[in-house]
């Protein structure tokens, strides 16, 4: 098995990209051996939910496209990361706030969190942000099971 993995797809900013976004995550996490099925994978589908929907929502048309980053470090390490070209880092919200969206950052750690990984956000050399999630992986690895049974 390979050291490190890395697939990306940059979509347009637009909301229908949020559902896109979400499928090239999981194909790409069931191509690298997490059953379809494993609950960690509806949460990442979830927080991938989460960061598209921030990228499309929150950079008032500066930026056209966001790109997504799927990285598997040596089989321990999942992190996605979510770049658009807008300056403006996430905020968190008080508590105290009422309305019915801007919560996204808050599900997003929260999630992040109870698996275990963490999150950042680094500016991009254009510019822009990513934010990442880093998370431990804990899909049974295919290539090992197989050279395990020869």
């Amino acid at each position: 098995m390979a050291d490190h993995k890395e697939v990306s797809v940059t979509l347009p900013s637009d909301p229908a990209s949020v559902s896109a976004a979400r499928k090239f995550v999981s194909k790409t996490l069931v191509e690298w051996g997490l059953p379809d099925h494993a609950e960690v994978g509806d949460t990442v589908r979830l927080i991938v939910s989460e960061l598209a929907t921030n990228a499309v929502q929150h950079t008032r048309g500066l930026s056209p496209t966001f790109t997504v980053d799927v990285e598997l470090d040596r089989d321990e390490r999942l992190r996605i990361g979510v770049t658009d070209s807008h300056p403006r880092y996430p905020r968190r919200l008080p508590a105290a706030v009422q309305q019915d969206n801007g919560r996204g950052m808050v599900i997003i750690r929260m999630l992040t969190a109870e698996c275990g990984g963490r999150l950042s956000v680094s500016p991009t050399d254009e510019g822009g942000k990513t934010v990442w999630i880093a998370l431990p992986w804990t899909a049974p690895l295919q290539g090992r099971e197989r050279d395990a049974t020869r």
